[in-house]
């Protein structure tokens, strides 16, 4: 029962109902917060201290999402995304299964092959919607879609946003008494990010029925006088050399925001976008990208407070009073700690180093291998990422799909990939990490 009354299950139990409940995630994130820092003893003065010293931790990438959304607006406003949107439908056809394999294919791209993790959502979805609407596919199907590839190959594969990750894993085993070489990470969570397949599997299935959708404005695409622009011209590729100097700039500095503001200069230097018309292409950015962008920042001060309630510790040794001597017991008592922990922080990347300073002593307490320990940290990390309404595994998919105001962020979006993804890799953990 001491479990039920933490401050961080209390909250996140309340982030989770007042989202299902339709309140706005800002908020819902605010109330959870506050509640948590009040249920643990904190002032009010202090819990609002923490949260508003807290959110400069998701500076970066909140300026980032801000920038991508310019340069998404900013490419759409040339019309190469109408032009990308023809030779994809051309491709696809009135194949809808087609269409959602080649976004899954596009977004584990983005992880991996070309590192731009969700930056292609409101470049290149709000330009296919009239093609879901068309071929009457469920948005909720395209979602997990999505999701499936900004989740599944940073788990699996250590190269890009996956090496990161990898590295977390190890370095913050090692911090805490348990080396282990970074490529060897993978061999531990592969099987997560494999079991995340069935997920992907029940999604196509589930919601395969047709579904209607109205035609209306869609914020991210640009209409042209005397119909759909098809051939390439001088603008469009200024703005393919704008993708591409995004892309490089972002290898060579690291920096996701310095190679979106090089895009953005690209367009307007070379005149894609026009001075006099870049207020509006700023405008649409901010509609794309500026909601996602705040709730970032509220979600890194809402990490803040979890952190300085001190409730993590007191989670984890509650916990310990149930898991007797049962491995099983123990890796499902360690995927529940990592989902609350998650769901309410947001960032799979950002729970490691949390979860690294109580599971390795409680891993090697239990007796787990090495290899089982990486596969509980990763499982428990990424728990939570997928579902989690201040994640940007479900804040990229719905920025996209909602650009015409039809699909939901919690129901649509946070509901579906948090059932299809999040039971597999629990199971998984749960089962395969003992035996390692």
């Amino acid at each position: 029962m001491e479990i039920l009354f933490n401050p961080i299950v209390i909250a996140v139990l309340l982030l989770i109902v007042l989202c299902m409940l339709k309140i706005n995630v800002l908020l819902s994130l605010l109330v959870s917060a506050m509640a948590a820092g009040l249920i643990a003893g904190m002032s009010v003065t202090d819990t609002m201290t923490a949260l508003i010293g807290g959110m400069g931790g998701n500076a970066q990438t909140a300026l980032s999402y801000i920038l991508l959304g310019i340069l998404a607006s900013g490419m759409a406003h040339t019309g190469i995304t109408e032009i990308l949107s023809h030779k994809i439908s051309k491709v696809v056809g009135r194949n809808g299964l087609l269409l959602i394999i080649a976004l899954a294919v596009i977004a584990c791209c983005s992880q991996n092959l070309i590192p731009v993790h969700i930056a292609f959502i409101p470049i290149l979805i709000p330009s296919l919607l009239p093609l879901m609407n068309e071929l009457r596919l469920d948005r909720r199907n395209v979602a997990c879609a999505l999701a499936f590839g900004l989740k599944a190959p940073y788990i699996a594969l250590p190269f890009g946003f996956g090496f990161i990750f990898h590295g977390l894993i190890a370095d913050n085993l090692a911090a805490n008494g348990m080396p282990l070489e970074v490529g060897e990470v993978w061999k531990s969570t592969w099987p997560l990010g494999a079991s995340m397949i069935i997920g992907l599997i029940v999604a196509i299935i589930v919601f395969r029925k047709p579904r209607a959708y109205a035609d209306g404005e869609v914020i991210g695409t640009q209409h042209h006088e005397g119909g759909s622009v098809t051939k390439m011209n001088f603008s469009h590729w200024v703005t393919l050399v704008a993708a591409v100097g995004t892309l490089v700039i972002n290898l060579l500095t690291d920096s996701l925001p310095l190679g979106a503001l090089a895009g953005i200069a690209i367009m307007v230097i070379f005149g894609a976008v026009k001075i006099s018309e870049f207020e509006n292409v700023v405008k649409d950015g901010f509609a794309i990208m500026g909601v996602i962008a705040f709730i970032m920042l509220v979600a890194s001060g809402y990490a803040a407070v979890m952190n300085q309630t001190g409730a993590v510790n007191e989670l984890v040794e509650a916990s310990l009073t149930i898991m007797g001597g049962s491995k099983i017991v123990a890796a499902t008592v360690m995927m529940v700690i990592g989902l609350i922990i998650t769901m309410g922080i947001g960032t799979s990347f950002g729970t490691i180093p949390v979860l690294a300073v109580l599971y390795v002593p409680l891993c090697a307490q239990m007796g787990f291998s090495v290899e089982g320990t990486v596969m509980l940290i990763a499982a428990a990390a990424a728990l939570g990422d997928a579902g989690s309404p201040a994640s940007d595994t479900t804040l990229g998919p719905t920025s996209g799909l909602n650009a015409d105001g039809q699909h939901d962020h919690i129901w649509d979006t946070c509901v579906p990939t948090a059932i299809c993804y999040n039971v597999p890799i629990a199971l998984c953990a749960i089962f395969l990490a003992p035996l390692l």
